[in-house]
């Protein structure tokens, strides 16, 4: 359908625009960037998702590569981390979210430099978006899923855009990154009042709370664009499952101008602002035009 948001295929065309992008920086630089994976346990979607970004690193000439422990500790981690961050061949670091429960989370993440967080989640680059400061490294959900709203929409100024979620990792970023585009940003959780009668009035819904079918048709405003961020495997016998998202996709997209499709919607706009956030802490990392916001070490 005409209406649905072609995710994969917009990802595919910037990676080859990236791809070109990291040839030319290799040319000018000789200096190839490169991305540390740390993945710590044995989820079996981790090692999925880490296999693909590696993947993807390799299609558009980034050096990625994969750190996994199978049990560790904090004092590792720290470790592990400390000497990436001294790594001039290492531009970028992630850990693959989520950690073991045993694992202080923020702790970790605050750990990496915010130079390399190309995660954009480190309290310092979530701060600086937070403040509409854009020059740091920003989240990459939120960036895909602005990138998503681009291809359909030319302006978001004035744009009522209601986010359902409030996480650090999508909810809280993406209304900050969307409030430096002059959209008029609502961001609703579990104890919001009256939620679908806040849907039914949005302009753009975005959707990132991981309940499977969650949104319904009769919360969607006629017209509106839907960006469904969720995706969640639920089963469809005994021994089968089947991917899908927080939208009522079927029928959504009857009454929606524009929706995403899980999968292949928001996924992998993900992946590929992951790559561009390497190149770009690469290009932070070599050039004198371009500052961190701080000064760090």
């Amino acid at each position: 359908m005409d209406n649905i948001i072609a995710g994969q295929a917009i990802a595919e065309h910037l990676k080859n625009q990236l791809a070109t992008e990291v040839s030319e920086f290799y040319e000018h630089h000789k200096i190839r960037p490169g991305l540390a994976i740390i993945r710590i346990g044995e989820n079996p979607a981790s090692e999925i998702y880490v296999q693909h970004k590696l993947k993807c690193a390799k299609q558009v000439g980034i050096k990625a590569q994969e750190f996994h422990f199978e049990k560790t500790t904090p004092q590792e981690i720290h470790s592990l981390i400390s000497k990436l961050n001294r790594d001039s061949t290492i531009h970028g670091i992630i850990v693959q979210l989520p950690l073991p429960d045993s694992l202080p989370q923020l702790d970790i993440l605050n750990a990496i430099s915010p130079k390399k967080d190309v995660d954009g989640l480190h309290s310092l680059n979530q701060g600086l978006l937070a403040q509409g400061n854009t020059d740091g490294l920003i989240p990459c959900t939120p960036m895909g899923c602005y990138l998503l709203l681009k291809a359909c929409h030319e302006d978001l100024t004035g744009k009522n855009v209601v986010i359902v979620g409030r996480s650090t990792l999508v909810g809280r970023p993406l209304g900050a990154l969307l409030l430096t585009k002059n959209a008029t940003v609502t961001i609703t959780h579990s104890k919001s009042k009256d939620l679908s009668s806040l849907c039914s009035k949005a302009d753009i819904l975005i959707s990132a709370v991981g309940r499977p079918n969650f949104i319904k048709k009769d919360w969607i405003k006629p017209g509106a664009t839907v960006i469904d961020v969720g995706i969640i495997r639920v089963p469809t016998s005994a021994t089968k499952t089947t991917l899908t998202g927080d939208v009522d996709f079927d029928s959504v997209k009857g009454v929606a101008q524009h929706i995403t499709p899980v999968p292949g919607g928001v996924g992998p706009m993900t992946v590929v602002c992951l790559l561009k956030n390497t190149l770009k802490a690469a290009q932070i990392s070599l050039s004198k035009d371009v500052h961190y916001p701080v000064d760090l070490p």
